[in-house]
C-alpha cells in the first residue's frame, strides 16, 4: 500500500493497481497533478485485498479501479471522463459541486454514464 506524500487530503481516494499497469500509472499521475493524497492497494500481494477488490468492484477484471469517498468511480478511463466533464475536482473536494440540469442527468443516465 502506497500513499502519495506531497498531496492534500480532501477526499478519501483509493486506487487498486496491478503490476506493470500503464493505465494505473496514468490514473495516479492525474491524481498527482491535482496534488491529491491517495491510498494505492496493489493486487496480488494479499488475499484479503484481492477479495475486497472483487467484492467492491462486482468482480471487475481490470485495474486500476478507483474509489472516491467509498464511491466506485471505475477505471482510469472513467476517472479521465469525470475530469473532462468538470466533475472530478468537486468529487475530490477541491471545488463546490456544479449544478447539472435534470436534462443532462437524464441524458447521462440513459447513456449509462456514471459521471
Amino acid at each position: 500500500m502506497n500513499v502519495c506524500r506531497t498531496a492534500k487530503r480532501v477526499a478519501k481516494v483509493e486506487i487498486y493497481t496491478g503490476k506493470r499497469c500503464g493505465a494505473c500509472v496514468s490514473a495516479k499521475r492525474l491524481l498527482d497533478s491535482k496534488s491529491i493524497e491517495y491510498q494505492e492497494i496493489r493486487l496480488g500481494l494479499s488475499r484479503r485485498s484481492d477479495a475486497e477488490f472483487r467484492l467492491r468492484t462486482n468482480g471487475a477484471k481490470t485495474v486500476p479501479q478507483i474509489f472516491i469517498n467509498d464511491q466506485w468511480i471505475g477505471d482510469s478511463e472513467a476517472l479521465r471522463k469525470y475530469d473532462q466533464a468538470g466533475e472530478l475536482d468537486w468529487r475530490l473536494g477541491l471545488e463546490p459541486q456544479p449544478k447539472i440540469s435534470l436534462a443532462e442527468k437524464a441524458k447521462r443516465f440513459l447513456m449509462g454514464e456514471k459521471y
